[in-house]
C-alpha cells in the first residue's frame, strides 16, 4: 500500500514537471513571436525641432540629406530669405477666411493640408484656397497614425482623400503629403515616394492648436519673429484664433525682415530654385515680393516651366560670354 503511495506521487510529479515545461515552451515561443512582431514593425517616429539660436535653423530630428533620399523636405538649404507657409487643417471653427484675406493681402502663396472631414464640410472653402492660388495638401482622410501601416492601408487613406478632392473641385489633388500627428517611419516615407508624393515638414512651428490655451498676440509674435530663418517650411494651424488674428501683422514684420515667400511647388523644382537664386535683387532686405502662384491650365504651366528653364539657361550662358559680372534684374521670379 505504501509502495503504491508512492509510484502515485512520483506520477504526479513528473505530470506537475511535465505540464511545466509545456508551458514554458508555449510562454517562451509567445514571447519570441511578439518580439520578431516587434522588430519586424517599422521604426515609429515623431518630428520634432529644438530651437537653440534665434533666426537660425533649429535642429530637427533627420538631417536633409536623410530625407532627401525619400524626396522629404522640412526646410530648404540656403541663405535666402525665402518662405513657404504651410497650414494644417484638421477642422474649421472659423478662423481661415481670416488667413486667407492677410495672405490675398500679402500677395503670399500658401499650402493648406486637408483631410476629408475638412473637405466634407467646406468645400467652399477650399475651392477659394484654390482660387486664390494656393496648393491643397493630403493629410490623409482620417488623420490617423500612419507610419505603422501597411502599403495597401498607407495607400487608401490617401486615395480615399484625392477621389474626394476630385470629385469636389474637378481636378486632380497635388502630390504634397504631410504625415498626420507629426509621426512618421521610414517605411511611410518610402512608401509615400512610391506614390508619387513629396513630404513636407516644418522648422518653423509653435504651440498654437491648443483651443483652450491659445498663446496670446504678444507669445505668439515673439515666437515666430525668433525662430523665422532663411529657407524655413512654416507650419501654422487653421484653427488658432490667435493666427487668424495676427497673420496680417506677422507677414508684415517678415517682409520688414527681408524675407519673401513662394510656393512649395518652387521649393521641390530645381530649376525654378536656380533661376530665381540667380535673379537676385542686390537689396536682400528690401526684395520684391513674390505673386502667389495662377495655377492655369497644364498647356499654361508648361509655358511657365519653358520660360523658367530658358531664363535659366539664358543666365549660365551671360555668365560664360562675359568678362565682367551680368546685371542683376531687380526682381524675383
Amino acid at each position: 500500500m505504501e509502495r503504491m503511495e508512492q509510484l502515485k506521487a512520483m506520477i504526479s510529479l513528473c505530470l506537475i514537471f511535465g505540464m511545466a515545461f509545456c508551458l514554458g515552451s508555449v510562454v517562451g515561443h509567445t514571447v519570441r513571436v511578439r518580439d520578431q512582431a516587434v522588430m519586424a514593425r517599422p521604426a515609429q517616429k515623431d518630428w520634432g525641432l529644438s530651437f537653440q539660436e534665434d533666426n537660425k535653423p533649429p535642429v530637427a530630428d533627420e538631417n536633409m540629406e536623410q530625407l532627401a533620399q525619400y524626396d522629404a523636405f522640412y526646410a530648404e538649404n540656403t541663405t535666402e530669405k525665402v518662405l513657404y507657409l504651410t497650414f494644417d487643417c484638421g477642422y474649421e471653427n472659423g478662423n481661415t477666411p481670416a488667413i486667407l484675406d492677410a495672405l490675398k493681402k500679402h500677395h503670399v502663396p500658401a499650402a493648406f493640408f486637408i483631410v476629408g472631414n475638412y473637405l466634407e464640410k467646406n468645400p467652399d472653402l477650399v475651392k477659394r484656397m484654390r482660387a486664390e492660388g494656393h496648393i491643397i495638401g493630403n493629410h490623409s482622410y482620417h488623420h490617423p497614425d500612419m507610419s505603422q501601416m501597411g502599403k495597401e492601408e498607407f495607400q487608401k487613406e490617401l486615395a480615399q482623400l484625392e477621389d474626394l478632392y476630385e470629385q469636389t473641385t474637378g481636378e486632380k489633388m497635388s502630390k504634397f503629403y504631410r504625415p498626420p500627428q507629426g509621426k512618421y517611419s521610414d517605411n511611410n516615407l518610402q512608401l509615400a515616394k512610391e506614390l508619387g508624393y513629396r513630404t513636407i515638414f516644418w522648422s518653423l512651428a509653435y504651440v498654437d492648436w491648443k483651443q483652450e490655451e491659445q498663446p496670446t498676440h504678444e507669445e505668439a509674435m515673439s515666437k515666430l519673429l525668433k525662430r523665422v530663418h532663411p529657407g524655413a517650411i512654416v507650419l501654422l494651424h487653421n484653427t488658432s484664433r490667435t493666427n487668424g488674428e495676427i497673420l496680417d501683422e506677422v507677414l508684415t514684420k517678415w517682409e520688414e525682415m527681408g524675407y519673401h515667400f513662394a510656393s512649395l511647388e518652387e521649393l521641390v523644382s530645381s530649376g525654378s530654385r536656380e533661376a530665381r537664386s540667380f535673379f537676385l535683387t542686390d537689396n536682400q532686405e528690401n526684395p520684391v515680393k513674390s505673386a502667389a502662384p495662377t495655377h492655369a491650365a497644364g498647356s499654361q504651366k508648361q509655358a511657365r516651366g519653358k520660360l523658367t528653364s530658358f531664363m535659366a539657361i539664358s543666365a549660365v550662358i551671360m555668365r560664360a560670354n562675359s568678362s565682367t559680372t551680368p546685371p542683376i534684374i531687380g526682381r524675383k521670379l
